[in-house]
């Protein structure tokens, strides 16, 4: 192990648009993700002289303060078994010189870490070894499958994040929800808190005082018997933000251990249902490069398709 001292950092234009976190994974390399986030709390990374969340987008000429940290020896990176190389490889739906469209699988975090060698962005790493700035766009969570965004160049990361934040990037989801839907499109307009416990679990909840604005628009596409199959489409982007607004209008997401309820994921279990029913089927944007209209595409998996085979024999007997 060796001790590195305070350094000082000043953010160029390659590095701008970058999260916090995920630069910081990059220059502290073998100081463990725990411990990254743990000296992000503590306020021992400062960013101009005060503290910043993970989540924070650098910006050229931000003044970084670096501490001490023990590092790792380095060794061989875990290898990337052929199975998942295969898996990610046909789930590719675009790519180009400037960014690369993935259909996440279930089951895949988009990060290594909590035991796990690698995750989504540690495999392409591996796959595209030429992809040197290759980057996440946005996140999906763990159990959730479909359309995930990777940039290759910092200046397409920088588009790409400026389109989310002008709200100009289109997500669309499909997810089934328990309960008897009434009428048809509606809006959920509940702002959110995010906490992270002391095991490290992020959860959610709907606040009025403390928490940031989100919106979701629902539309009910195929009603069943006790259950509805929904297009949601999201304003703004927060962590869970889909499983706790249906939470909160009564309507929990199919397979939600989470958020969920539990006698209604009994009832999917038994139909087949062994994960999240939440598929980030669609996203629309402007090409980074020179703003043609992209719009890609992700079909509902085949396991969450066997799903509503049995649901539609439930309503129609």
């Amino acid at each position: 192990m060796a001790e590195n001292g305070v350094r000082q950092w000043q953010v160029t234009d390659a590095e701008a648009g970058q999260r916090l976190d995920n630069f910081l994974l990059r220059v502290m390399k073998g100081v463990p993700r725990s411990h990254i986030y743990k000296i992000l709390r503590s306020g021992e990374v400062r960013v101009n002289k005060g503290r910043a969340r993970p989540h924070y987008h650098l910006a050229e000429g931000d003044v970084l303060r670096l501490p001490p940290v023990r590092v790792a020896a380095p060794s061989d990176p875990a290898v990337l078994p052929a199975y998942l190389q295969g898996q990610l490889e046909a789930a590719v739906l675009y790519e180009d010189s400037h960014l690369l469209v993935l259909d996440k699988p279930s089951g895949l975090a988009v990060h290594g870490g909590s035991g796990l060698s690698w995750g989504v962005i540690e495999a392409l790493r591996q796959l595209r070894p030429d992809a040197r700035e290759l980057e996440l766009v946005h996140r999906l969570d763990r159990d959730t499958s479909g359309c995930l965004i990777f940039s290759k160049k910092r200046s397409a990361l920088r588009a790409l994040h400026e389109a989310l934040r002008a709200g100009l990037m289109e997500k669309r989801y499909l997810v089934l929800a328990a309960g008897d839907w009434q009428g048809e499109a509606r809006s959920v307009r509940l702002a959110l808190r995010k906490n992270t416990l002391q095991s490290g679990e992020r959860m959610v909840r709907v606040d009025p005082v403390e928490g940031k604005a989100a919106h979701t628009h629902f539309l009910p596409l195929e009603r069943f018997r006790g259950a509805v199959l929904l297009q949601a489409d999201l304003d703004t982007g927060r962590t869970h933000q889909i499983r706790v607004h249906l939470q909160a209008i009564g309507h929990a997401v199919a397979g939600d251990e989470k958020y969920g309820d539990a006698a209604f994921n009994q009832r999917l279990r038994a139909l087949g249902l062994r994960r999240l029913f939440l598929h980030a089927a669609l996203v629309a944007f402007r090409h980074p490069q020179d703003g043609r209209p992209m719009r890609i595409e992700a079909p509902l998996p085949a396991d969450l398709q066997a799903i509503l085979t049995p649901l539609r024999k439930e309503s129609a007997g």
